[in-house]
């Protein structure tokens, strides 16, 4: 039996790592998508988001959001499931609801933190 080297394995092993990293980071035109998409994300039903028609002010305007939260996980875990850190908010929990996947809520921080 003929077995091949470990390091003829490695290009394939970081091509996979790199395309899993593409896929925890989300992508900012999905993300936008999502969040303008009054069906799915629906962040504008109750944020202010720069370029969306109609915003609701129930929560905070989402302009700035990097310099708020430098942290992308932050913004991730608050969209997965704000009960969490605040029991008594009224954000839907985008992930535990299993009302967006997780790279959906990753694309949507992508997208907020695009501009």
């Amino acid at each position: 039996m003929h077995r091949r080297p470990a390091t003829a394995l490695l290009p394939a092993a970081l091509l996979l790592a790199s395309a899993g990293t593409a896929l925890a980071q989300g992508d900012a035109a999905e993300g936008k998508a999502i969040a303008f998409d009054r069906g799915r994300g629906n962040c504008l039903s109750c944020h202010a988001i720069p370029g969306g028609d109609l915003p609701g002010n129930i929560g905070p305007s989402l302009a700035g959001l990097k310099e708020r939260y430098p942290n992308r996980e932050d913004v991730v875990a608050i969209i997965r499931d704000e009960t969490l850190r605040n029991p008594a908010t009224v954000m839907p929990p985008f992930g535990r609801n299993l009302l967006l996947s997780d790279r959906e809520i990753r694309s949507v921080v992508e997208y907020l933190y695009s501009y």
